[in-house]
């Protein structure tokens, strides 16, 4: 028994190392994501305010002022775009690093479910057959080894999972992806629809 509760532990290590792995790179990727969404706000409302200081120098007659400020606008722009690239490639990889984390959590689950299957069965035989060992040597206390033996036959792997399950699950609903954000059109949340308007037509 000590032999089998040592290969189910190791067997765990290993998945819950390979878990651990995924939800680091998970919450790291998603920290990049938050990150760049930051930077990009930033750099659109950093082009707006370019906008708003190119139509208030309109009547300015000094035309170095106004070059300046042109120059300011069309870096503010390019800025925009890198920015916005940046955000939708770390959203897609995000989704990736999701959907794999995903995958490996469901693993990780169908590896514990088989693992107590195991185990059930494992002690269930063990404990059956430590009762006939008995049951040979005192004959006389055979009525109460019977009595075990009966309620091992009531034991039902089925059952004793689906209990543990309606017990202690979390929910049927992985989380949600994070999706992508124009800045300019905060109603159409989409990663498609943000693709499509980029951040020139946005407006």
């Amino acid at each position: 028994m000590e032999e089998f509760r040592e290969k189910q532990k190791l067997q765990r290590k290993k998945t819950e190392i390979l878990m651990d792995a995924a939800h680091k790179q998970k919450s790291l990727q998603f920290k990049k994501t938050m990150d760049a969404k930051k930077i990009y706000e930033q750099k659109c409302r950093d082009k707006d305010e370019a906008e708003q200081a190119v139509h208030r120098s309109a009547n300015l007659v000094n035309p170095k002022q106004q070059e300046k400020l042109f120059v300011k606008l069309a870096t503010s722009k390019t800025a925009v775009e890198d920015s916005d690239k940046t955000y939708m490639m770390h959203v897609s990889t995000l989704d990736k690093i999701r959907e794999d984390w995903q995958s490996e959590h469901i693993k990780a689950c169908e590896m514990f479910e088989a693992q107590e299957c195991e185990r059930i069965n494992f002690f269930r035989n063990a404990l059956w057959l430590h009762m006939n060992q008995l049951s040979q040597q005192c004959v006389t206390s055979d009525d109460m080894y019977e009595e075990v033996r009966k309620s091992l036959e009531a034991c039902s792997i089925e059952k004793d999972i689906a209990f543990f399950v309606n017990h202690r699950k979390t929910g049927q609903t992985p989380p949600a992806p994070i999706m992508y954000e124009n800045f300019y059109c905060p109603q159409k949340n989409t990663a498609s629809q943000g693709k499509a308007l980029g951040p020139n037509l946005a407006r």
